[in-house]
Order: C-alpha cells, then structure tokens, then sequence
C-alpha cells in the first residue's frame, strides 16, 4: 500500500502588541577608570582648607626670617659707621652688595627650581642663609662684614620659591586674598628686627643682633619638613605618582574629596629656558614686568634707607643733626676724613616702628584693588601715589608730618610688591614660573643696589633731587603697570607656553 505524502504545516502564534512608548535606557556611564583630570582642577575641587592655612603660616613665615636679615642693614648702619669709621659710600656699599648676592642667585636659583623643585632650593637657601648670618657676627673687619652679608643676600634671594609654593596650591579666587596678607609676616619681621635692636644694639652689641635675628631662619628649617613639594612641579617632570599623593594629602587634610578619574598632564621637556621669558608672546610682558620690578625695589629700599637717614642725619629742610659726632680718619692732614658717627635714639626706634606698620595700612584696600581693579589698575594707581609722597618729603614739617609721610609711603611701596608679586607668579606658565620670578627678582635687585647711593649719598648732597629721582621711577613704573598687556585677575595658572 502507497504511502501518505506528507504536507507542510504552517504554525502561526499571535502576540500582544504594546502601543505604549518604550521608557528610554539611560545611558551607561563611563569608567572612572576611563575619566581624567589635571593638577588645577584638583587643586580647585579640593578647595581651601586647614593645609593651606599651614601652608600659609610655614611658607608665609620664610618672610619673616628675609625682613629681618635685610632690615638688618638699616638698623645697623650707624654702629658699623662709628665702629670701623666709614664714609658715606662705604655704609651704602654693604646695602649694595648684599643685592649683589641677591641679583646674581636670584637667576641660579630660578633655574634651579625649575629644574630640580622649589622645596629643595627653597631648604638649601635657608640652609646658606643661616651659616653665613651667624658667620657675619663675627666679622673681624668691613671687609670680612661686606662679604659674608653679600653671602647672605645670595641665600635669601631663594626664599622666593616660598611664595611660589604657595601660588601653586592655592585656588584661583583664593590667591587674590590670601598672597597680599603674606605682607604681615614681612612687617612682623620688620617690626621685630627694629624692636631688637632698640635693646640689644645698646647693651650686649650689634653682633649679638646678627645672632639673634638668624634664628627664625634656623627654626624654619625644622618646619619645612611639614611642606610638600609643588604637585604641579611634580606633575610636569612626569613624576605623577608623587603629585598624586600629594594632592590626595591635601584632601585629607582639608576634609575635601578628589574628582574621579586620573591625574594626568602633559609632560614638559623644555623647561626653565631663558629665551622662554622672550618668546614673543611674553617678550612685551616680561620687559614691562623687569621694569616694574627694578622701579618698586628702588622706591621701596629708598623709602627704608633713606627713613634711617633722615633719622640719622637729619635732613629734612636741609638741616643737619646737632647731635652728629666727627670722627676723623687718619693722623696727617691730608688724610683727615669726617664721618658722622649718630647713634640711633629710643625717640629713632620708635618713628622707625611707626612707619614700619604703614605697611599693612593700606592692605584691606590693596586687596579690594587686585581683586575688582584687576592688577594692572591698582598696580599703576598705587604706582602713582608712591611718586607724590616722595615729593611731600621735601615739604618742611614738623616730626609727626614728617611720620606720617613715611607711614603712607612704607604703606605705597609695601602694596606695589604685593601686586608685583602676584601678577608675575600668575602670568607665567608652570614649566617658567620659578624662572620668571628669580628673573624678575634678579633684576630688581639692580633697583636695591642703587637705592643706597641714593639714600646715603646723593640725599646728603641734593636732598630734592634724590626725591624727584624717586618720583620719576614711579612715574615711568605707573606708565608700565597700566599698559601691561595681560590681565590676571580670575585667571588659572597657565601648565604650558
């Protein structure tokens, strides 16, 4: 029997269809592993904190121990005029050459510490700065003094780094508030500096001043190890790891957490490269800022030194102090040399220590200046003001006149290095920034050196004509400022070129 021939079946199956929209998935994220972010945006998602306040106090203080070293020569000048009976030209001659140091290393160290790290140049300065202080008390001879304290202006021309530290870590709008307040440390040293003398120098010496004024260097020494080196530094030689765990540190420390994801930053291999400073994007920028920096350093030693001259010989309206004792150099008449031998009076201590505290007169008003003015504005305005008080000295007037003229121009100058400071710290790149300021230092240091022949000499000869000098550089300085051709006010610090 033939056999059935089978069909195909066909199988259907009915489905319930939805009309509903379908909800949408959300969209996976992606891995932090896969996420990254660099040392600025760590250091502004970390924010301020307690790591900054140490920060602040440690670094702030490393001005402290500079005010007083270079203070040191101010309060200093009339003894060693009478111990080892020196001219006019000789006294201004350590002032100069200890700028001299200060110029000259400024640039060594700059390129150092681009090269090797701020923290290290900033210890082996200290480090240098100590010796050769303690070394200076005991200098036999002018000679044996002029050297070391040119020693001693070699080392401290790298207590820089500090402020650089501290610009580093600190976040954008929080640099604006917190570098001009490092001025109170300036005047702290200043203030203690003129207080010790006005008790020692009478009683146990000038060279136990030396000594005594070299031990909050000493003490800083000890407190540097609570410091990290700059995570940016670390970031942009390639060692991320170390800028890893420093910033995760300061987020500890702080009670902050860290953005998610992983640090990275270009590594930069050209660094520290004086024709950088050149370049044509910053040539402009970088010869305005060498002139500001030599004009303010000018006004600024000016304004100390010739406070102490003024005191000591009397000056003002052309008059001379009936107190100067002559001292005559040598035995035959054609060697005889007057030199005014005028020890500084309690009544000296005090003017000294009033117009010392002018410095941070004006900071709340500094402060506001850099932060709404922008800093080329409050840079030329302050500028200005610092050139029409140096020609109100000239104006015969009594002593609390003549205090309070001083007092307004400690407060001019003292805000013209604070928004100098500033702006240079922020108008440089990372892999120059330590450059640019041992540079800009270096040079204003040219500044330094020539104020003491301005103050001690050419004062006693024309006493208008060393003020209108003064209130020319501030002019020229002023004009400088305000055509500055990059604002930094709310800008973040710049990696690269």
């Amino acid at each position: 029997m033939a056999s059935r021939q089978s069909e195909p079946v066909t199988i259907l199956s009915l489905r319930k269809l939805s009309v509903a929209v379908p909800e949408p998935q959300p969209k996976a994220l992606p891995p932090i592993e896969s996420k990254t972010f660099t040392v600025e945006e760590a250091v502004e998602t970390i924010g301020f904190g307690r790591f900054h306040i140490a920060l602040f106090l440690i670094m702030g203080s490393t001005g402290v121990a500079e005010a007083m070293e270079i203070m040191l020569i101010a309060v200093v000048s009339p003894v060693i005029r009478c111990e080892w009976q020196l001219e006019n030209w000789q006294v201004a001659l350590v002032t100069t050459m200890v700028f001299f140091g200060y110029m000259v290393f400024s640039i060594l160290f700059g390129l150092l510490a681009d090269r090797y790290g701020r923290w290290k140049i900033l210890f082996i300065s200290f480090l240098w700065g100590a010796y050769f202080s303690l070394l200076t008390s005991f200098s036999p001879s002018y000679i044996w003094f002029v050297f070391l304290r040119t020693m001693v202006g070699c080392g401290v021309s790298g207590h820089a780094q500090g402020l650089i530290i501290k610009t580093e870590f600190l976040p954008t709008k929080y640099r604006g508030f917190m570098l001009p307040l490092s001025q109170v440390f300036w005047l702290a040293g200043s203030l203690l500096i003129i207080g010790l003398a006005s008790v020692v120098i009478p009683t146990i010496g000038w060279r136990w001043l030396i000594r005594i004024a070299s031990i909050p260097g000493i003490i800083l020494i000890l407190a540097f190890k609570f410091i990290p080196e700059s995570a940016r530094f670390n970031v942009s030689t390639g060692n991320t790891q170390a800028a890893l765990a420093t910033l995760q540190r300061i987020a500890r420390i702080n009670r902050s957490v860290m953005p998610e994801g992983k640090l990275v930053e270009p590594v930069l291999e050209k660094r520290g490269r004086f024709m950088d400073l050149l370049d044509a994007k910053y040539l402009r920028t970088t010869l305005q800022i060498w002139v500001i920096w030599l004009g303010i350093s000018f006004a600024y030693y000016g304004v100390i030194l010739a406070s102490a001259e003024l005191l000591e010989r009397d000056l003002v309206c052309g008059s001379k102090s009936k107190s100067d004792t002559v001292v005559v150099v040598g035995d035959s008449e054609e060697n005889r040399s007057p030199c005014y031998c005028h020890m500084f009076a309690p009544s000296d201590y005090r003017t000294m220590i009033i117009s010392t505290v002018g410095e941070i007169a004006l900071n709340p008003l500094n402060i506001l200046g850099i932060n709404f003015l922008g800093r080329r504005l409050s840079l030329s305005i302050t500028m200005g003001c610092t050139a029409v008080f140096f020609l109100l000295l000239n104006i015969c007037t009594s002593s609390a006149g003549l205090i309070g003229f001083l007092f307004m121009l400690r407060a001019l100058v003292a805000a013209n290095f604070n928004t100098i400071y500033i702006y240079t710290a922020e108008v440089y790149p990372t892999t120059m920034r330590a450059l640019g300021m041992g540079t800009s230092g270096s040079l204003c240091r040219i500044g330094a050196m020539l104020a003491p022949f301005i103050s001690q000499v050419l004062m006693s000869a024309s006493f208008l004509g060393a003020l209108c000098l003064f209130s020319s550089v501030c002019v020229l300085c002023a004009i400088s400022a305000f055509t500055l051709p990059i604002e930094t006010k709310g800008r973040a610090l710049q990696q690269i070129k």
